[in-house]
């Protein structure tokens, strides 16, 4: 792997074989989110997600961003950041009679397609909640061809400790939906700081930890813009009683930080 260093911030490991140019990164220096980078993902299908919030990811003054489980009246939070957003997630305008399924479309804060995405990141350690870094199309799921709609990529899910996931899924949620996946892959040292990444190409995708190769697919290939999230989850809100993963409450005080995400292309 080739090495691309950044001052005061771990050196990104990119794949052989090719020219690389860094296009976009966020190394989350200084003590403010960068508002024109991101934005906090708080809806689902229209629906406002009542444990995703906008005070749960902060930085540090100390080049990273963390994100906090927070726990109040039983209850647990945490916080989702994206530099766009799929225009099925916000709710639509309500009429006298009916409601518009489809909100205004939003602009996009960054948007790319193909090359090598990379986080750098420190797993969650406890059980209950899960992290993420991921691709999505503004239109994922809008029509059965994934080369134009877009394909959720999804580089680094974590639903354990030392855990993780590759998956892609293409043609929405409904009942068109298809996935491809890794399985599980464990990293060692849960505590120290990994790199995830993906190359995204006219051959597929290949899904990297560390430095070292850890799955690939052919596809199928998006050929379209897709933006970045960062994100967190409790466990057992996706369900209609909304009662916490009992987990939880033994994970209070645990986060997620991210030394930093960069984005290159290929010269």
């Amino acid at each position: 792997m080739k090495k691309y260093t950044v001052d005061n911030h771990r050196e990104s490991l990119l794949p052989d074989g090719k020219n690389w140019k860094m296009v976009w990164a966020d190394e989350f220096d200084g003590t403010e989110l960068d508002s024109s980078k991101w934005q906090y993902r708080l809806h689902i299908m229209g629906t406002r997600h009542n444990t995703w919030v906008d005070n749960a990811a902060q930085l540090d003054g100390k080049g990273n961003l963390v994100f906090s489980l927070i726990e109040k009246d039983g209850h647990f939070y945490s916080s989702q950041l994206q530099t766009g957003e799929n225009y099925m997630d916000r709710p639509g305008k309500k009429f006298e009679r009916y409601t518009w399924p489809i909100a205004k479309i939003s602009k996009p804060l960054f948007m790319h397609k193909k090359g090598y995405f990379e986080c750098c990141c420190r797993l969650q350690q406890k059980k209950g909640w899960w992290s993420a870094f991921w691709l999505q199309s503004p239109i994922q799921g809008s029509t059965l061809n994934p080369a134009f709609s877009g394909v959720e990529i999804d580089i680094m899910e974590s639903f354990s400790p030392g855990e993780v996931m590759h998956n892609i899924h293409w043609n929405g949620c409904g009942e068109d939906w298809q996935s491809a996946g890794s399985g599980k892959r464990y990293v060692e040292n849960i505590e120290d700081y990994h790199r995830f990444g993906v190359e995204w190409s006219d051959s597929g995708y290949t899904f990297y930890i560390d430095g070292v190769e850890s799955w690939h697919t052919d596809g199928p290939v998006s050929d379209t813009d897709q933006f970045i999230l960062i994100s967190t989850e409790c466990m057992g809100y996706r369900k209609k009683e909304q009662i916490p993963d009992k987990e939880l409450f033994n994970a209070v005080g645990d986060f997620f930080s991210v030394d930093y995400i960069r984005v290159f292309e290929e010269v």
